[in-house]
């Protein structure tokens, strides 16, 4: 998986590398028991400081969806359900903003589930490529 990160994204740039190791994972071109880049390497590729990264990693860690080893490096958890309670409650928080949102957009709940349905659908591949 390729990252990328935009310094004038309003998201910190650790973040943006927190949510890209997470959509990677979802949409399984990270797979349990894959390690990732050192943070040193990627933070050479993506021409930011390594504590960036570090950072990012270990807010990873934090929420359940890395696993660091000493002297051997990050990998992605043996399985997203192994992802901490806090995680599930950020999902939880940024639903309940997206149905927000959707409404005061006007779309009912048909709408919306549609929306995340094609959304979804979008976003399903096969390990190494979309299907």
């Amino acid at each position: 998986m390729l990252f990328s990160v935009h310094p004038g994204d309003a998201l910190p740039i650790y973040r943006q590398i927190v949510e890209q190791v997470k959509a990677g994972m979802a949409a399984g071109l990270i797979g349990p028991g894959d390690r990732l880049p050192s943070h040193r390497d990627l933070a050479r590729d993506l021409v930011v400081a390594p504590l960036t990264v570090k950072r990012a990693y270990e807010v990873l860690e934090g929420e359940g969806f890395v696993i660091s080893v000493r002297g051997r490096g990050t990998f992605a958890a043996a399985a997203i359900a192994e992802a901490s309670d806090d995680a599930a409650a950020t999902l939880e928080r940024r639903l309940e903003a997206l149905v927000r949102q959707a409404r005061l957009l006007g779309l009912d709940q048909r709408e919306i589930v549609a929306r995340v349905r094609a959304a979804w659908s979008a976003s399903v591949v096969v390990r190494g490529g979309r299907r």
